[in-house]
């Protein structure tokens, strides 16, 4: 709890700071990189929660197709 404090407590001069250091320690070129697959993961991932979701609704669909009942008397 104490570490969500923190991060809540850092004023915008100390985030610029914080990105200065980033950048000069991985460099600008490693960071683009590092965003991009960032990016690709966030896509994949919610493609696969629309994948998910679409499949679920088929199968309730399918499910709710024929709600009559079975004649038994006809046989």
């Amino acid at each position: 709890m104490t570490s969500a404090l923190f991060l809540t407590n850092i004023p915008p001069f100390g985030w610029l700071i914080i990105a200065v250091v980033v950048l000069v320690l991985f460099g600008r070129g490693k960071i683009s990189s590092l965003m991009g697959e960032v990016g690709k993961g966030i896509t994949s991932f919610k493609k696969g929660v629309a994948d998910g979701t679409k499949e679920l609704e088929e199968a309730a669909a399918e499910e709710a197709k024929d709600v009559t009942p079975e004649d038994k008397d006809k046989a």
